[in-house]
């Protein structure tokens, strides 16, 4: 299929919060404790929230710098994309990649919401994971209908309030939950506790996906203190395989048949060889541990589970069928380090050579539809949203790569919207 006629939704992206985020949701009693963003000596805009400092990490907003200023380092709003934290650029930065939607994981309070449920008051704490999520659903994703699917934080220390919090985001149109791959890591009940129970109850009778993030669980995999950080952005997708195996052989499975899980920016790759593992497992040792998956073998029942999703994995795409066609997404990971922003779609294209136009787009565009009950058509004609339709809407917005000077986001060399994928940097 032709890069411009694809239609895609991206699963995997994220948002940098903006300092005014909590303006308006917050309650006045918690207006003084809420998180808010300070400068710090360096130049570096942090946000501070129960005694904690959290910057925002350069390889979280890199969209539009050169390869070669990726970094760690804490950076500032005015060093990066205003895409990254402005809804209304966002879209525009959208539009020029060819990217009918997003699904957006959040930055500062972590893939799971750590940092609001580390707060010892935990009224404070509710109250600004509740603001977190208005702001969310109502300003982020509700300001441009059809364009964000919504995304909701989690209550991991109350499992009842979870569940009541899923009920009423769920209301308001939200069926994604942000989830720690490994709560066990943050002090909390094992996915293998009853603990959970309430949560997995809202989240299936409300039709909402579990959406596990790597990374969220505060820990990466890795090998040594002083092995080079490449072995850990390497392993990474080790993370959601682990998570994969956790749930896959947990009671949640089989006590609640309707649950879903989403397993973002773990790749997939690796999943027929985990599949193929996970049946010879059963097979050898069923009889004896006790598994029972009602005759069904793992892998089938993996497939009615679990959505896996990739930024550009020819292994994974070639292997497709042996994953199961119906659970593969695609992601862009905007503004990660990952992301082939605004070239995505000529990458994939170049991936996908081959594959047929409607294997292709179930993973670009209708499994993301279905599983997060998202319905961008309800708002936007299907021809406006092909890839070529949304960049003749973006028009002349600069995609340009530019170079950090001085602590600012300035101009450097450009990139033209159209280009393969390999002829410019993300």
């Amino acid at each position: 299929m032709n890069a411009e006629d694809m239609i895609m939704i991206s699963v995997d992206d994220h948002v940098v919060e903006p300092p005014d985020m909590f303006d308006g949701h917050i309650p006045d009693k918690y207006r003084d404790q809420a998180p808010k963003v300070i400068k710090l000596d360096d130049g570096s805009d942090v946000w501070t929230f129960n005694d904690a400092i959290i910057p925002n990490i350069g390889l979280n907003a890199v969209a539009g710098r050169p390869k070669e200023e990726y970094g760690i380092e804490p950076t500032a709003f005015d060093e990066i994309r205003p895409g990254t934290y402005d809804i209304h650029e966002r879209i525009k930065d959208m539009n020029a990649g060819g990217i009918l939607a997003s699904m957006n994981f959040p930055s500062f309070p972590g893939f799971s919401g750590r940092q609001f449920a580390s707060a010892k008051d935990k009224d404070l704490a509710l109250a600004v994971l509740r603001a977190y999520n208005d702001w969310h659903i109502d300003d982020w994703a509700g300001t441009y209908p059809g364009r964000m699917i919504p995304m909701a934080l989690p209550i991991l220390w109350d499992a009842d309030l979870c569940a009541d919090e899923v009920r009423r985001v769920a209301k308001k149109g939200c069926h994604s939950l942000t989830f720690t791959e490994n709560p066990a890591t943050l002090g909390y009940p094992s996915f293998h506790d009853e603990y959970w129970d309430p949560l997995w109850t809202a989240v299936c009778d409300e039709q909402v996906v579990v959406s596990i993030h790597l990374g969220s669980s505060g820990q990466l995999t890795m090998t040594a203190p002083n092995a080079p950080i490449d072995v850990m952005i390497t392993l990474q997708p080790m993370n959601i395989c682990q998570a994969a195996a956790d749930l896959l052989w947990s009671r949640v499975i089989k006590k609640f048949p309707g649950i879903k899980f989403a397993l973002s920016e773990g790749g997939t790759g690796w999943i027929p060889y985990f599949l193929d593992r996970v049946d010879r497992t059963y097979d050898m040792h069923h009889l004896w541990t006790g598994q029972d998956f009602g005759g069904k073998l793992p892998s089938e029942v993996f497939r009615e589970h679990f959505l896996t999703c990739f930024i550009s994995d020819p292994v994974g795409v070639s292997l497709r069928n042996l994953i199961g066609i119906d659970n593969i997404a695609w992601e862009c990971d905007y503004p990660h380090s990952d992301s082939s922003w605004p070239t995505a779609p000529e990458e994939l294209a170049a991936v996908a050579d081959g594959v047929p136009d409607s294997d292709l787009n179930k993973i670009t565009y209708e499994n993301a539809m279905r599983w997060y009950s998202f319905d961008p058509f309800a708002h936007r004609a299907r021809e406006q949203c092909t890839v070529g339709a949304l960049r003749a809407e973006a028009g002349d917005h600069d995609v340009s790569i530019r170079s950090r000077d001085k602590g600012r986001f300035e101009r450097s060399n450009s990139v033209e919207i159209g280009k393969l994928a390999g002829s410019a940097t993300a």
